[in-house]
């Protein structure tokens, strides 16, 4: 026996969020947002212009947007809300990853497997010539 579609659980819904940090967006703003930095990183290249034109709108403009990013309701180009405060969040909640990032993570563990092991083989290399010249030498004559 199943249960009547309106009786049905919502499926789990993961809000799709920008692929841009928060924080990121947060620390431009803070040291750059007069000229707009903030926006220039989130992809508002025409509003980041506008905001380098009149100094963050005289400070204004600038007020406006620190607070929607402290809340959480600053956009990006794309429409979608910067909630994330650091870089690695984003995956958790459902955001786009790029490819490349992934690449670059896969072989930075490629090269830290590779880093081990040419540690590993040092580490026994030294210990090696260690114990031969720890050896007591036979007496030559």
């Amino acid at each position: 026996m199943t249960l009547p579609d309106a009786y049905q659980p919502p499926e789990a819904h993961q809000p799709e969020v920008s692929e841009r940090s928060r924080g990121v967006a947060l620390v431009l703003a803070f040291f750059g947002g007069v000229f707009g930095l903030h926006r220039f990183y989130v992809g508002k290249n025409g509003t980041g212009i506008a905001m380098i034109v009149t100094l963050g709108g005289l400070g204004v403009w600038w007020l406006y947007d620190m607070v929607l990013l402290v809340t959480g309701e600053f956009r990006d180009a794309d429409d979608l809300p910067l909630r994330s405060w650091f870089v690695e969040d984003i995956r958790h909640l459902g955001g786009r990853s790029d490819p490349r990032v992934e690449a670059m993570e896969q072989e930075l563990g490629a090269l830290r497997d590779q880093f081990n092991d040419l540690a590993e083989r040092v580490d026994f290399a030294e210990r090696m010539l260690a114990q031969h010249r720890d050896r007591p030498q036979l007496p030559r004559g």
